[in-house]
Parts: structure tokens; C-alpha cells; sequence
């Protein structure tokens, strides 16, 4: 079980963003909380995600998060779908 950041660079309200995933909600949540999240910026499509300020996935990183790239991230996209997670 694991959390993953990909490597996006994209330009939300004056940060860049990238994306936040996990193998189940419940890591998901524990890593947004330990990173400064707030639950209520869970995004549900395509699947559970937070969108990550760069500065908050280095915390993620530091604690644990593997790095992927976008087709990792498309597969894992695909695995969440046909997981219902």
C-alpha cells in the first residue's frame, strides 16, 4: 500500500499544482492530514485525489510518497477505477 505525488506542474490561484493518490482512502486522508490538508479539498474525479501544492509534496515525499511519472499515474488511475477505491 502506498501514496503517490506525479511530477505535474499545473497553475492553480497563484501556485503550482500536482496530484495526490493512494491505494486506499484511508492512506490517502492520513498522508493530506500529515501534509496540512484539509479534507474537504478531496476531489472525487477520475478518482479520489487531492490537488497538492508543490511545497505540501515534498512533505509528502519526505514522508514517504513514491514519485510517479504520468503514465505510472495513468495506470494507477486505472487500477483505482476498476477497484472502486
Amino acid at each position: 500500500m502506498a501514496v503517490y505525488v506525479d511530477s505535474a506542474r499545473l497553475p492553480f490561484r497563484g501556485m503550482i499544482m500536482c496530484h495526490m493518490l493512494a491505494d486506499t482512502l484511508g492512506e490517502l486522508d492520513e498522508m493530506a492530514l500529515h501534509i496540512g490538508m484539509k479534507r474537504e479539498w478531496l476531489q472525487r474525479r477520475p478518482v479520489l485525489h487531492y490537488d497538492v501544492p508543490l511545497f505540501r509534496r515534498q512533505r509528502a515525499i519526505d514522508a514517504g510518497a513514491v514519485v510517479v511519472d504520468r503514465r505510472e499515474l495513468a495506470r494507477l488511475i486505472r487500477r483505482l477505477k476498476s477497484s472502486g477505491e
